[in-house]
């Protein structure tokens, strides 16, 4: 058993250092000196260890070269220094400062200008020579790297005295590890590296170890398990029809059978085909026979993340054994705490310790927006215990289509590092290029055959597979330059008992149509959907349209006419089925994915009147070209006036498309490089600098040489507009003790908001931040009411992150909404001056 020095060894001309045996990691309950550095160190290394334990051979065998726990071990060298132990022995009952003179020049608060101890621990290891990578991983253990100016023997560190000292607790730590540090070959087993050590320190800094009385060992497996590392079990030898309920067609037979061991695989086919079970199979099948740890399902945006999360849980019911833990995956996105909220306690995923925010990625199945899965190659705090999390897992990547320059270097960044950490990545796209695919597989590709396998198992070179092609649907197209012909055929279509689908570009289009067809006196029903609801309205809106557009309610379906009018969210996001479409004009991708929800279900009854067909919103295409931004308004905004141009030109002319067979020729025809001229080739530079700067913009989110960003400032998407939150509240007012206030919400309802009632009953308050939050809508900050002074939202702190009290300014915005539906300040104003903003739950928010 290893033993701290008893005596302290003098240095001359330096000043002293504690005794190993007693410096602090940590205080206990009622302010008591707890674990001692070497105890709270060795703990942290034995429970790295028996992380690795629970991990296959294959994994930690590749990740995690022999020594690993060393390194999580040491992530407290610079617990020993004069500034921290100070700190912590002033957290202790009873010490007076400077109380022990080894501590008599220590301030604590300088720590700040090194990174505190994570600093420390990081100049220690440079200066002891630990090798490449381990002395950054010990620094950024907190998350972020430590700005660090000084070395491990300079006087703000102890010097040479409190140097020594941390060189004992390393000899320490070896000899009770038995090991020494490992060899780090790369980046990306460094980053792997990195997320053991943190979350080993989590779990070694749990509650089952602040007791320095009792003995830490009988813990430390009890720890993991508590935590949610216990391996699923998954029931084997079941088959697709098990799982689905149908037989698996060809092209999903095909990707099962090229999916059989690790690897990166395409899977680029048309909507509506089963892509997302085949995916899932092959998920199955990999983690039954021992060759992935779980999975991690990516979409591009909430709502889709949403969907999908309710599918891959009944999957998750079907796979794993009755006994087995982890019985529902874990939804990661932004407001994914409001889905567990509605769920109750006892409806969350199990493995509570893995809910809280980062960690949640850790958790063997998970679903949630590609962002999460983004931050693990980005600068961002933590991100690499996201690359720790994935390392192992089935990632799926879906509807990669729907991803701009910025997005998809960053997830070219991704799928590399996936290979790295040993995940199989599959993508699943309808509508990818030829070049885009091929950034993504990182090699050459050929194969213009659609649908298509492109399948790169990691021992093996690259398949390209043509896939079975499903049966051909005939959509008849119409290019129309006039509205006021197309409202008229809607409305004619509607009048026949038709369900028609009306796209549009922006919002602000979205709501003037909307306008203009649901005055019209005629017995059909009219409806509006897109961004800038309310989220309890917008929830309300898409059960309502969802059911009647969708595949189980025909009764409901036939009973009348109707025309749903919207934005981009019903391109992808929701399980519809039209009847008839128009659509403003938009990129070929886009448009293709708006045809996807045209006869979507094939049991779907539908008038006598019907035809599979849609109507193109389009200028005329030589004036398009002599002035894009003019003749596509808004839509210009929205996409690049080149790509519009180009999509125009394949479009124009068609009178009907055969799907899938002209998905790829229509894609290539768009997208594919070309020489231009006069007005186009003023476009085409023009995108070309904006994909440039959007590539130099993600670069940096990647580089490690900036300052790492926290997960709210890290930007995975490219916005040239920000937005913010705003909160609408019919009134408010304070009790007379200022002890709570009540709000009025929209529709009607009261709520009383009580000051520190977080600390008080943590049920409650969940319920009234998850209320507050469905009353919230997210616009562009210029369309926002104006921004209010933090102090002023004070009542409101404990429910949303109202930003830093350094920024006066609140994050969130609030507005009060009168009888006429307008928005006033919270002092009866005008919400943003010169600006009329309003908001009702039939357009929602305008301005």
């Amino acid at each position: 058993m290893f033993k701290p020095q008893k005596s302290q060894k003098t240095i001359p001309n330096q000043p002293a250092a504690l005794l190993l045996d007693d410096c602090l990691a940590k205080t206990y309950a009622q302010k008591q000196p707890g674990r001692k550095i070497l105890n709270h160190c060795h703990i942290v290394g034995e429970v790295a260890k028996a992380l690795l334990g629970r991990m296959p051979n294959w994994l930690s065998a590749e990740l995690f070269p022999p020594g690993s726990e060393l390194v999580a071990a040491c992530h407290d060298l610079g617990k020993v220094s004069p500034t921290f132990q100070e700190k912590i022995y002033r957290g202790t009952e009873h010490y007076q400062n400077n109380a022990k003179p080894e501590l008599s020049a220590a301030n604590p608060e300088t720590e700040k200008l090194w990174g505190g101890h994570a600093g420390v621990s990081q100049a220690t290891a440079e200066a002891l020579n630990v090798g490449r990578y381990i002395p950054e991983i010990l620094g950024q253990h907190h998350g972020y790297s430590p700005n660090l100016v000084h070395k491990a023997e300079d006087a703000v560190f102890g010097g040479k005295a409190w140097q020594a000292r941390r060189g004992e607790l390393l000899d320490g730590l070896k000899h009770l590890l038995n090991c020494d540090f490992p060899i780090v070959s790369n980046d990306l087993q460094a980053k792997a590296l990195a997320g053991l050590t943190t979350v080993s320190d989590w779990i070694g800094s749990g509650s089952l170890f602040d007791d320095p009385s009792h003995d830490w060992r009988p813990n430390i497996q009890k720890a993991l398990d508590n935590a949610g590392f216990v391996r699923p079990s998954l029931q084997t030898d079941l088959r697709f029809v098990d799982l689905f309920g149908f037989e698996p067609r060809a092209i999903q037979q095909q990707l099962i059978s090229s999916g059989q061991q690790p690897g990166v695989y395409v899977l680029e086919a048309p909507m509506g085909i089963g892509k997302t079970e085949a995916a899932l199979y092959v998920a199955y099948q990999l983690m039954a026979t021992q060759q992935a740890t779980g999975l991690y399902f990516a979409l591009p945006t909430q709502l889709t993340s949403d969907k999908i999360h309710e599918r891959v849980t009944q999957f998750l019911t079907k796979i794993l054994a009755a006994d087995s833990p982890h019985q529902k995956a874990l939804l990661l996105h932004g407001n994914a705490w409001l889905k567990q909220t509605e769920l109750g306690v006892e409806g969350q995923p199990n493995g509570s310790w893995f809910e809280g925010g980062k960690r949640g990625i850790l958790a063997p199945f998970a679903v949630g927006t590609i962002d999460q899965a983004l931050m693990a190659v980005m600068n961002v705090k933590h991100g690499f215990v996201r690359a720790f999390g994935l390392a192992g897992k089935v990632v799926i990547l879906d509807e990669v289509h729907s991803y701009d320059a910025y997005t998809g270097t960053l997830l070219d960044e991704l799928v590399t590092a996936l290979q790295g950490l040993h995940c199989t990545v599959i993508i699943l796209s309808a509508t990818l290029t030829q070049q885009r695919r091929g950034a993504l597989l990182g090699q050459t590709v050929c194969s213009h055959q659609y649908p298509l396998i492109s399948a790169k198992a990691k021992q093996g070179a690259l398949l390209e597979l043509a896939a079975p092609s499903p049966t051909a649907s005939e959509v008849a197209i119409q290019c129309c330059q006039q509205d006021d012909l197309a409202i008229q055929e809607a409305l004619d279509r509607a009048a026949q008992g038709q369900q028609v689908l009306w796209i549009e570009n922006t919002v602000a289009e979205a709501q003037a149509i909307y306008k203009q067809l649901s005055a019209m006196d005629m017995p059909i029903a009219c409806g509006l959907l897109h961004s800038r609801f309310l989220k309890t309205d917008r929830a309300a809106k898409e059960k309502l349209w969802v059911d009647l557009y969708g595949k189980d309610n025909h009764q409901a379906r036939q009973a009348q006419g109707r025309i749903l009018v919207g934005t981009q969210i019903l391109e992808q996001s929701l399980d519809i089925d039209a009847d008839f479409l128009i659509s403003r004009f938009a990129p070929t991708d886009m448009l293709l994915q708006r045809l996807g929800r045209l006869w979507r279900h094939g049991d779907t009854p539908r008038p006598t009147t019907a035809t599979c067909e849609a109507w193109l919103l389009t200028p005329d295409f030589d004036a398009a070209v002599a002035d894009a931004k003019q003749q596509f308004g808004k839509t210009a905004k929205v996409y690049s006036p080149y790509v519009l141009c180009r999509s125009l030109a394949v479009w124009q002319q068609r009178e009907s498309v055969s799907l899938p067979h002209d998905i790829r020729p229509l894609i290539e025809a768009t997208y594919s490089e070309q020489a231009e001229q006069g007005p186009m080739l003023a476009y085409q530079a023009e995108l070309a600098k904006t994909r440039a700067k959007l590539k130099q913009l993600a670069l940096v989110g990647l580089s490690k040489a900036g300052k790492t960003l926290s997960e709210n400032r890290a930007g995975t998407r490219y916005s040239e507009q920000d937005s913010v939150q705003v909160l609408l509240l019919k009134s408010y007012r304070h009790t007379a003790d200022k002890s709570a206030t009540e709000i009025t919400l929209l529709d009607g309802s009261k709520r009383v908001l009580p000051r520190d009632l977080k600390i008080r009953d943590q049920t409650q308050w969940r319920d009234l931040a998850a209320t507050l939050l469905q009353n919230t809508v997210q616009v562009a900050d210029y369309l926002a009411p104006q921004a209010v002074a933090i102090s002023e939202l004070a009542w409101l702190k404990e429910y949303f992150y109202l930003g830093d009290p350094a920024h006066d300014e609140s994050l969130l915005r609030i507005a009060l909404v009168d009888g006429a539906d307008n928005l006033k300040s919270l002092s009866g104003g005008q919400a943003l001056p010169n600006h009329q903003l309003s908001y009702n739950e039939d357009f929602g928010y305008q301005s």
